[in-house]
């Protein structure tokens, strides 16, 4: 055999090389662990942002754990941290409306896809209703509206009318599908014959009716019981520190406090009232607002917990209302999400700060702002939210599912009320929570917060499993 000269042997050395490389290349793109083995006994639901999935069952990219660079989720059950409320929606005098308004076979599938426990439904467990109109009401009313100049402090003239045509047929509709659904009710005002300004927009409740006030809660969650509607707990006033929004009313720190303490606290005990009171229920940049009320020891005793929103602050700051009174619950209750919806930024931003966030700071619950609105984001009052998008858009008996609805899905559907948060570890580039749930599930839910396709592994103690999650997905695990 002719030997090689030095430059037929670098031809060869190079050839040798470019074989090599190609021969690694094609070993890269093949999937490992290979699929032979890929069978494991984890239920994989994925939504991904170009919207190709769901909240989809799959198998892609999901198999037995093995030793891996990556990422790894540790989950823990034996470190436990609040037990769930549920996961829901504010359903609005308009979202009722627009349900109501469906034909009866189409409204009885949309209640089931939303409340029901099947394959096909996502679980809702847990809404939030307004004590009067909020601004998603066509108009704005209380259940005591009189004429200029005019008073009834023995409020002889409540009545729960206005909710009749809608909200409670839909609330009972709601109750054949989940009897045991949560009740959270939020007044935006007082009837303006007791507020400062006489208006629904801003002003005061006077102090001559902290009473009277007292006394149309006990009024309401005793009416809204006769109609077969239990009322799990009530907040004291939407948004205290806002006096823009139409309906709305202003109270202080210590005017909530003394109207608690003073009046509604001992008369729900009186009558007994077993509805919880929750504080607050405003933003994250305020954490001393509940705070200081619960220092009080006297109106503490009433006082079940504490509610946020986030248009301004930090979802951490809820973990320092915790830690300042640990023995009282922390309620998340209202987010929006602004129409069109960017299905990319908001699944991301609300999974990590709201449905991973809230939970990992204490949160019993998550609730988006709102259930349902038409095409055009209506109802709403004037002066109300004309840019808020439901979970749901309503076109007359056609259905519109939107960022919301997956946001919430990905708990609701897989977390049923009474699971309990877990021990897993935080990661900036997969925000998670994990939960037992009361069947002996382990749920994770996870978001890709990075924008290219990731690999990670999470370690349960039943199947460790590594799996490929897309850019920006969200993905929910059941063992």
């Amino acid at each position: 055999m002719k030997l090689l000269n030095r430059y037929n042997l670098n031809i060869y050395y190079i050839l040798l090389l470019i074989v090599t490389l190609q021969a690694c290349k094609e070993d890269e793109m093949q999937t490992y662990p290979p699929p032979e083995i890929a069978d494991v006994n984890v239920a994989f639901y994925l939504t991904s942002p170009d919207e190709a999935n769901l909240l989809a069952q799959t198998t892609n990219g999901l198999f037995p754990m093995v030793t891996n660079n990556n990422f790894t989720i540790n989950v823990d059950e034996g470190t436990t941290y609040q037990e769930m409320d549920g996961f829901g929606y504010s359903l609005t005098g308009g979202s009722a409306k627009l349900i109501n308004n469906m034909s009866s076979s189409a409204r009885g599938s949309l209640l089931e896809e939303l409340f029901g426990i099947g394959d096909n439904s996502i679980g809702i467990s847990y809404l939030r209703i307004s004590i009067g109109s909020s601004d998603l009401d066509e108009t704005t009313f209380s259940y005591n509206d009189l004429p200029s100049g005019q008073t009834d402090i023995n409020l002889d003239n409540f009545s729960l009318n206005p909710d009749m045509a809608n909200l409670i047929p839909v609330l009972n509709e709601i109750l054949t599908i989940n009897p045991s659904i949560k009740i959270l009710a939020t007044p935006w005002s007082a009837p303006t014959w007791m507020k400062s300004n006489t208006a629904t927009v801003g002003g005061e409740l006077l102090p001559q009716y902290y009473g009277t006030y007292a006394n149309y809660f006990v009024k309401y969650v005793e009416g809204m019981a006769a109609q077969g509607i239990t009322i799990d707990a009530i907040t004291v006033q939407n948004e205290p520190e806002n006096p823009f929004n139409n309906p709305s009313m202003v109270m202080s720190a210590e005017q909530q406090k003394i109207f608690i303490r003073d009046h509604l606290g001992p008369l729900f005990a009186t009558e007994n009232i077993t509805a919880k009171i929750i504080l607050f229920d405003h933003n994250l940049d305020n954490p001393d607002y509940p705070i200081s009320i619960m220092n009080d020891a006297s109106a503490k005793t009433y006082i079940d917990g504490s509610a946020f929103h986030l248009y301004a602050g930090q979802i951490s700051n809820m973990s320092l209302v915790h830690n300042a009174h640990p023995d009282k619950n922390l309620y998340f209750t209202e987010q929006w999400i602004q129409a069109p919806g960017d299905f990319y930024e908001d699944m991301r931003w609300h999974v990590r700060e709201l449905m991973v966030g809230a939970p990992r700071n204490w949160s019993k619950n998550v609730l988006q702002w709102n259930l349902a609105s038409d095409p055009n984001n209506d109802p709403h009052t004037d002066g109300g939210c004309e840019e808020c998008l439901g979970a749901v858009t309503i076109d007359g008996n056609s259905i519109q599912r939107n960022p919301g609805y997956y946001i919430i899905a990905h708990a609701s559907k897989f977390v049923p009320p009474g699971s309990i948060r877990i021990e897993s570890n935080a990661s900036f580039e997969f925000p998670n929570v994990s939960y037992k749930t009361p069947g002996n599930n382990i749920v994770v839910l996870v978001l890709n917060n990075s924008d290219v396709q990731k690999s990670l592994n999470i370690n349960v103690t039943s199947e460790p499993i590594t799996v490929t999650i897309p850019a920006g997905s969200v993905a929910t695990f059941v063992w």
